[in-house]
């Protein structure tokens, strides 16, 4: 029996790992110091979409519903938290933020908008008066987003009432958030009718992501999204139409997201390990990766060594 002791604790310790991933036994979140967290991957109008009769739909409003995009960036040393982009899921997403932090503030640090499309900065609306009526949370923009933030209402009044406090962002300057993270914009092109469009690059000791969930089409990009992704360890990236045709009845050049087929076609001839960076997100409620693993779609993503992200994923920053 004695000598059957260091299996048995070689045995427990692998099925305490096996649980730590799962998130049974340890959470990643009381694991790592430093980790992001993927709180939505829909695109703006959410999953199911409102008026949506179609198949891709019908069926899904209990179990299959997903949160519009966002991220959440996590520093338990510091008892810190910072989401990234104000969806229309904003509560729900904020309250599985909490669940993640060790903050005593049950208030994100910060919040990091994109742009000005409906999926990125309507969920301010739970600061205000109606909602939570908070005081100065920090709320980072680029120029153009700032002022469509200060001169248009509701919004405005968020920032009279000092719901929250406007903080600037300039293309290509890192924010510190923390000893151990940083976040920089990078401006991408997009239709910019109301703001300017950023992606983001966050930084932490262990890893690195850059988070993109709207552009143009990659070609469109005064930077190379190849070279950007072997920067880094992480690539979230605009998934939101699996391939042309696929709203009936619309031109889809008013909407020029990069196809999910154009985007394996662009990375195609990278190594395996650069493929196994990138993450699809932002999905339109007409895209079959929402189905994944289900789909036959999704099937060729992975079977073509790409990721496709999900809610829920942590991963070490």
């Amino acid at each position: 029996m004695k000598n059957l002791l260091p299996l048995l604790v070689l045995l427990i310790s692998m099925g305490n790992t096996k649980a730590q991933d799962s998130g049974i036994i340890a959470p990643p979140w009381a694991i790592h110091k430093q980790f992001f967290a993927v709180l939505g991957i829909a695109q703006d109008a959410g999953y199911p979409q409102a008026g949506c009769k179609k198949s891709c739909c019908r069926t899904v409003y209990n179990a299959d519903k997903k949160q519009v995009v966002s991220l959440g960036i996590f520093d338990q040393e510091e008892k810190k938290y910072w989401i990234i982009e104000a969806s229309p899921d904003f509560k729900d997403q904020l309250k599985q933020a909490q669940k993640y932090s060790k903050a005593s503030d049950e208030l994100p640090f910060g919040v990091f908008l994109t742009h000005a499309h409906i999926g990125h900065y309507t969920g301010l609306m739970h600061f205000g008066r109606e909602a939570i009526g908070s005081s100065n949370v920090p709320v980072y923009a680029m120029p153009r987003m700032r002022t469509f933030l200060e001169t248009n209402g509701p919004w405005s009044q968020l920032v009279k009432l000092e719901n929250i406090k406007l903080m600037d962002l300039q293309n290509g300057v890192s924010v510190q958030l923390s000893d151990a993270l940083s976040i920089t914009p990078i401006l991408v092109p997009h239709r910019d009718e109301f703001s300017e469009t950023v992606g983001f690059r966050i930084r932490g000791n262990n890893a690195s992501l850059l988070f993109i969930p709207d552009i143009d089409k990659w070609e469109k990009w005064d930077l190379d999204i190849k070279d950007e992704i072997k920067k880094v360890d992480y690539a979230f990236l605009d998934a939101t139409f699996y391939q042309n045709g696929e709203i009936w009845g619309r031109d889809m050049s008013e909407i020029p997201h990069p196809f999910v087929v154009e985007s394996m076609a662009t990375f195609k001839e990278m190594s395996k390990e650069e493929k196994d960076k990138i993450y699809f997100i932002h999905f339109n409620h007409t895209n079959p990766l929402l189905k994944h693993p289900r789909s036959e779609e999704s099937k060729i993503v992975i079977r073509k060594g790409f990721n496709i992200a999900e809610e829920g994923m942590i991963r070490q920053l």
